[in-house]
C-alpha cells in the first residue's frame, strides 16, 4: 500500500474515532437515550447484527398539526456474517449516523418516518474473492419508519433500508443494501 492511501486510510480511522467520541461524549448530557438491537439481511447472504447506542437530544422543529421534525444522533458497532465468505466469513462495522425523524408528538403510539446519512469504518473491505467494498471507510445513507410505543415512548421498533458504499472514493464501488428491522428501549 502506497503512502497517499495509508494516509488516507489513518484519516478515515481518525475521523471516524473521532466521530464515535464525539457521539459519546454528547450522550453524557442527553435529555434521553436508548439502547437499539437490529438484524438485517443483503446480499451475498450477509447477515448483520447491530448493537445501537441512541441520542436524543430534544431538539424538534417545524410543527405541523401534530407532527414535527427532530434530530437523533446514533453510535453502532455491527457484525457482519457470510457464508460466501471464502475471504472473511465475520467483519466488523463501527460508525454514527445522525437521522432527521418526522414524527407525530403526542399520544401512546408515535409512528415516524425517518432518513439520514452515517459513516462506517469496516474491519475488513473484501467480504470474497470476487466482492469487494475496496476501502474500509463507508458511508451509509438510510431511511425507515417505525413507532414509538408508551407512556414515556420508552419502546420502538422499525424497519430501515440501510445502503453502505465507500461513495466513489475507489473503484469498484459495488456497495450493498441491507433491509433492516430494529428493537429499542429509551431510558
Amino acid at each position: 500500500m502506497d503512502n497517499k492511501k495509508k494516509a488516507l486510510r489513518g484519516l478515515a480511522l481518525k475521523g471516524a474515532v473521532a466521530a464515535v467520541l464525539f457521539g459519546a461524549a454528547g450522550m453524557a448530557s442527553a435529555d434521553q437515550f436508548g439502547v437499539q438491537v437490529a438484524a438485517g439481511t443483503a446480499d451475498h447472504h450477509v447477515k448483520k447484527l447491530d448493537l445501537g447506542l441512541v441520542w436524543d437530544p430534544d431538539l424538534t422543529w417545524w410543527h405541523i398539526g401534530s407532527w414535527h421534525f427532530a434530530l437523533i444522533g446514533e453510535a453502532h458497532a455491527a457484525w457482519w456474517h457470510t457464508d460466501e465468505g471464502d475471504v472473511h466469513e465475520n467483519i466488523g462495522e463501527f460508525g454514527v449516523t445522525p437521522f432527521i425523524r418526522f414524527i407525530r408528538g403526542a399520544g401512546y403510539v408515535r409512528p415516524f418516518v425517518e432518513a439520514g446519512v452515517g459513516v462506517r469504518l469496516l474491519t475488513h473491505p473484501r467480504i470474497t474473492s470476487d466482492f469487494t467494498m475496496s476501502t474500509a471507510f463507508q458511508f451509509t445513507p438510510t431511511a425507515g419508519v417505525g413507532l414509538q410505543i408508551g407512556n414515556h415512548q420508552q419502546y420502538q421498533v422499525g424497519y430501515r433500508f440501510q445502503h453502505i458504499s465507500n461513495g466513489g472514493i475507489k473503484e469498484p464501488n459495488p456497495g450493498i443494501n441491507f433491509h433492516q428491522l430494529y428493537l429499542q428501549y429509551n431510558f
